[in-house]
């Protein structure tokens, strides 16, 4: 009964941070579209006068809602990590499932992990209560913003990704000089990356490269 519980209430925790994942992302998609101000960019031009080219209202109203969702997930997502561990604990027994979508995707065991977000619609189904088990490696990043034609977009990573693991990167201490680290020691060389993608694990390959841009990927990664 205690597991049943335990299940019922992390399936809700999990359809409740899908939520704040497709807000978060339909924010970042309007702060980062071609001429927009970006997530932390200037409201006012060269001369220090308010942009006349942005709702400067809107814009900051998206920013500080935004930061109200990023504590909300991280919140949530505590919650959840929490759920699972009880459930492990529980002995529950596991129930793998693999769904098809683009690209290589599939859900993975791992007893010191989180929760996917498998109360979702994936592949057009939608996963059962007991898909709960199901559970992938935590993640450690979120991408909030991509550049075009950078190797970041041309290489299939999009916004709203949560980084699982890059290259040989996963979940610790110290993961931005980690993540700089990797990609400099790869330049120019295949990276296996995996992340969550709708509440599904994806794995995708990148390769840090000089572009038109600054760095070698030409996206920005927020800790989780």
């Amino acid at each position: 009964m205690v597991g049943s519980n335990l299940k019922a209430e992390a399936m809700k925790l999990m359809d409740k941070r899908t939520e704040i994942e497709a807000e978060m992302n339909n924010i970042i998609h309007r702060l980062t579209q071609p001429g927009g101000p970006g997530l932390s960019g200037n409201l006012v031009d060269s001369q220090g006068f308010p942009r006349t080219d942005i709702d400067i209202s809107s814009v900051r109203g998206d920013r500080g809602r935004l930061d109200e969702l990023r504590n909300d997930h991280k919140n949530i997502t505590e919650k959840i990590n929490q759920h699972i561990e009880l459930l492990h604990s529980a002995r529950i027994s596991p129930k793998p499932s693999f769904v098809r979508g683009s690209g290589h995707v599939e859900n993975s065991l791992d007893a010191k992990s989180v929760s996917s977000s498998v109360g979702s619609s994936v592949a057009g189904g939608t996963a059962s209560a007991m898909d709960v088990d199901v559970v992938v490696s935590r993640p450690f990043a979120l991408v909030d913003e991509i550049n075009e034609a950078s190797p970041a977009a041309e290489d299939g990573l999009q916004l709203g990704d949560q980084v699982v693991k890059f290259g040989s990167v996963e979940f610790g201490e110290n993961l931005l000089q980690k993540l700089a680290a990797e990609a400099q020691g790869n330049q120019d060389r295949e990276l296996s990356v995996v992340v969550i993608r709708q509440g599904v694990r994806v794995n995708i390959t990148m390769t840090p490269r000089a572009w038109g841009g600054g760095g070698l990927l030409g996206c920005h990664f927020r800790m989780l």
